[in-house]
């Protein structure tokens, strides 16, 4: 990005949205804070921003009403949420409404800006430009172009210029996240990847043991690829170690 990174921060306690201002502009973020889900919104509807930091509970419109909201418009900026919510149940269902991450608070402020990174690095790559220039015509059902890297698995292919997946010829439409993940596992898909390497590969942290964002991503994955192929598996589940693509 050659603009800093402009962060929204969505917290009701002034302390931690301060903390938060502080933390973000010493790692040269430019912050914008709003105190309340409504005036979030408001913000968001004449402003863009790289990345949105959302607490869970706000007062009038909860962090989770305005994540759906925003995932049920156009709205595909990165979001972490902060919550001090723990539950399993709980922080499924945030990823399962279009959450890229979350931080339980208290939060450790390294860690914050590790995650931060790992969304605004995504969100590069997303947006670099395409190897040949943007001005070649795709060929072929994924886009394939001459000089034009892609993998392949079965009937998927994993197109990196795209950032996304293509079965039987039709885009899967993946989050960045999503991915992310399956361009780790195609890239070696005999390999059975723990779920600690594929967290430090795709999230860019340590993995703490807690697996809800993996397996929430995975059943999002697999249930993309079986929309467009409901009778062949493409990802293995190899209980008590962790994922490869299926044989």
């Amino acid at each position: 990005m050659l603009h800093s990174p402009q962060i929204l921060i969505v917290e009701d306690d002034a302390d931690i949205s301060a903390l938060l201002v502080t933390l973000l502009s010493g790692s040269g973020f430019d912050t914008t804070t709003a105190y309340s889900g409504s005036e979030a919104l408001l913000v968001l509807e004449r402003e863009r921003f790289d990345l949105i930091l959302l607490d869970l509970m706000l007062p009038g419109k909860s962090g989770l009403e305005v994540l759906r909201e925003l995932r049920s418009g156009a709205c595909t900026t990165p979001v972490i949420m902060l919550t001090a919510v723990t539950s399993k149940d709980s922080i499924v269902e945030l990823l399962s409404a279009g959450a890229n991450d979350y931080l339980t608070k208290p939060f450790d402020t390294r860690e914050l800006l590790a995650r931060v990174n790992v969304q605004l690095r995504i969100t590069q790559a997303a947006a670099a430009p395409k190897k040949g220039g943007d001005h070649d015509a795709p060929q072929g059902a994924a886009g394939e172009r001459e000089g034009h890297e892609l993998l392949r698995h079965k009937n998927l292919v994993c197109d990196g210029d795209a950032f996304d997946a293509f079965l039987n010829g039709h885009p899967a439409r993946l989050s960045k996240t999503e991915f992310a993940v399956l361009q780790l596992l195609m890239s070696a898909p005999t390999r059975v990847f723990t779920k600690d390497s594929l967290y430090e590969s795709v999230w860019g942290g340590e993995f703490l043991g807690d697996d809800n964002t993996i397996n929430v991503h995975i059943s999002k994955l697999r249930s993309k690829l079986a929309k467009l192929d409901r009778d062949t598996e493409y990802i293995t589940t190899v209980w008590g170690i962790g994922f490869r693509m299926s044989e």
